[in-house]
């Protein structure tokens, strides 16, 4: 097979079901599709795949919960293929996203992470523009045909922004497996491993082919962590940590956004109305900390 879809799951289960048959319906059909239940109370997935031929799919449930981290690091462990995506079991890949991710590693051979276009919907499949999506777009690259980003110009970008999109991604699998992602970090684990791939000489191809659907839930896990402050507390550290780093690569632009990271700021900003109109007021010291360092 040329690519593993991981799919680490814990949730909705029509969502999920919508996210597997995504899957299954590509028009590549090189693929291996692994769902790993981290222990969702449901019957209703196992029943389901029970019910599933296509020997391209396999459903494991885990004995016990190992939590978003620790489920994708059990991903990892189970990648054989060239490529790997680690998909949000809420998200949906248009029928074409398979080929425009090959494609675009066999035209960059030695890219190590590729992102395709993506279109943000709601909870009921609707396309969106919501407030943190518009500053990723403000931001991510401009441009009409395939892009390489590598090195401090790839650091500097996704520190000002982090304008990739996690689930969407497709990895080189030698890279993501060696590096692996961090533990201890459940908001930011993304970025930290893309930065750690900017940081050792490897790439980012953009290509803004849509090609992949990104739901975005105003009771995520990010969402609440981010209301009452946590996610900020997790950020802070990370950028604080990330611009020690840039500054002994030399790479003082990267070190910059890094320290001011102004988006991360700008987005504690946003939530303090939110946090007082819905009574969280017990979080604005944490959102006050982060949003005037």
């Amino acid at each position: 097979m040329t690519v593993d879809v991981m799919l680490p799951y814990y949730g909705d289960v029509d969502q999920m079901k919508l996210a597997a048959r995504s899957v299954m319906n590509q028009e590549n059909e090189d693929w291996r599709l692994i769902v790993i239940d981290d222990g969702y109370p449901d019957p209703e997935p196992e029943r389901w795949f029970s019910t599933i031929t296509d020997t391209r799919v396999t459903y494991l449930k885990n004995e016990k919960n190992l939590g978003a981290n620790g489920n994708y690091r059990k991903a990892l462990t189970m990648v054989e293929s060239p490529y790997v995506v680690i998909m949000g079991a809420d998200d949906v890949m248009l029928p074409n996203y398979l080929d425009v991710v090959v494609d675009a590693f066999e035209t960059y051979p030695h890219a190590s992470v590729v992102q395709p276009g993506v279109q943000v919907i709601d909870e009921k499949g609707i396309a969106c523009i919501p407030l943190a999506d518009a500053v990723k777009k403000a931001y991510a690259p401009k441009t009409r045909e395939r892009i390489e980003l590598k090195g401090e110009q790839m650091a500097t970008s996704l520190v000002r922004a982090d304008w990739a999109y996690f689930p969407s991604l497709a990895w080189r699998s030698e890279t993501i497996v060696r590096i692996g992602f961090t533990d201890g970090l459940d908001v930011v684990q993304d970025l930290a491993l893309l930065l750690d791939i900017a940081a050792e000489g490897g790439s980012l191809v953009v290509d803004p082919t849509l090609s992949f659907l990104y739901r975005r839930h105003s009771a995520s896990d990010s969402s609440v962590r981010a209301l009452d402050g946590r996610r900020f507390d997790e950020e802070r550290r990370f950028f604080e940590g990330q611009a020690a780093r840039f500054k002994e690569l030399g790479w003082n632009r990267a070190a910059r956004a890094a320290s001011f990271h102004t988006t991360s700021r700008l987005n504690a900003a946003s939530l303090v109305v939110k946090s007082v109109a819905m009574g969280k007021v017990d979080s604005l010291p944490r959102l006050a900390k982060h949003i005037f360092g």
